[in-house]
């Protein structure tokens, strides 16, 4: 790796892009919880006080839930917000901790998201056959859409899965230094 191909601290640019795009995706769709909940509200409003339904407006709230948590993953994974087993990772070393993100990442994020695109193919490509849209009337004739939405938090977990393994790789490796932790001190 030539310096220019990568960022100041030594981690190669793409990894830079990679955290970078994943940032992006989860502020821009992190709005969308609060839009889920005005859209709530006017669909409650107009359920009741006007007794009028509006089946696009009730599945939208359907469609935001599910980019919110789909292409929030991988967001949430870059800040370390999913479910860690603490009692191994809390106490130990910066050094320990990289070993588990390295080899959790290796042997049990990248099988899942590689199981997840292999089974949702078909799924999400018979969806794309038939343009699938929305078995209600009035309803969002874009369904296969959001069946693609699947995929697309497959690969963006992957892609943080690769940020998570090689900067864990450059830690091991001596290549940068280990983060400080304020709850461990200084290394």
């Amino acid at each position: 790796m030539d310096q220019a191909s990568e960022p100041s601290g030594g981690l190669p640019r793409i990894v830079t892009l990679i955290d970078n795009l994943n940032e992006s995706i989860g502020r821009a769709i992190s709005w969308l919880t609060l839009l889920m909940v005005i859209v709530t509200f006017v669909v409650v409003v107009l359920r009741y006080l006007f007794n009028i339904g509006w089946i696009a407006m009730q599945e939208s709230i359907t469609y935001m839930h599910a980019l919110v948590f789909m292409l929030g993953a991988a967001y949430t994974l870059k800040h370390e917000g999913h479910v860690r087993v603490d009692i191994l990772y809390r106490d130990n070393t910066p050094r320990f901790r990289a070993w588990v993100d390295l080899l959790g990442t290796l042997f049990l994020l990248l099988p899942v998201c590689i199981f997840i695109t292999w089974i949702s193919w078909e799924y999400v490509a018979a969806a794309w056959s038939v343009m699938e849209s929305s078995q209600e009337a009035g309803g969002i004739p874009a369904v296969f859409l959001l069946k693609t939405v699947i995929m697309v938090m497959a690969v963006l977990l992957t892609l943080q899965g690769f940020v998570i393994f090689l900067t864990n790789l450059f830690y091991l490796t001596g290549k940068l230094p280990y983060p400080t932790d304020p709850e461990m001190g200084e290394i």
